[in-house]
């Protein structure tokens, strides 16, 4: 008598594997360093692509995409107080505090330890 084939996964996809941890570190910083080219592109597309593959990479794409979608917000106050002089500083003080707190998550993210950006808002837990 056959044996019967093996359970397909649902819809025909196969099941995701984890991530080793060094895989998760190197997504880690590449979704840090990506923010500070692309904005919240690669942190969005991080998190939907790779939330499931581990506990590391999910919380850095999240804590990523709301920091950049919380940078998002700030940006286009700037641009819209950029009619008086205001808005100029703004959007200075925005991309230097995305240059500065995206650095040093990458650098948290590639020693392995568990880093939240200070002044962003919750949208992605």
């Amino acid at each position: 008598m056959a044996t019967p084939p093996p359970p397909q996964p649902p819809y025909g996809g196969a099941a995701q594997q984890p991530m080793t941890p060094s895989d998760e570190k190197l997504w880690a910083i590449l979704i840090q360093v990506g923010g500070l080219l692309f904005g919240f592109i690669p942190a969005l597309i991080g998190y939907l692509v790779l939330k499931d593959r581990g506990p590391f990479i999910r919380s850095y794409s999240a804590t990523a995409l709301n920091f950049q979608l919380t940078l998002l917000i700030a940006y286009v106050v700037g641009w819209v107080l950029s009619v008086v002089v205001i808005g100029f500083i703004i959007l200075a003080a925005v991309w230097v505090v995305n240059i500065v707190f995206s650095i040093i998550a990458a650098v948290k993210a590639n020693n392995g330890e568990w880093y939240t950006y200070p002044m962003s808002i919750p949208f992605v837990k």
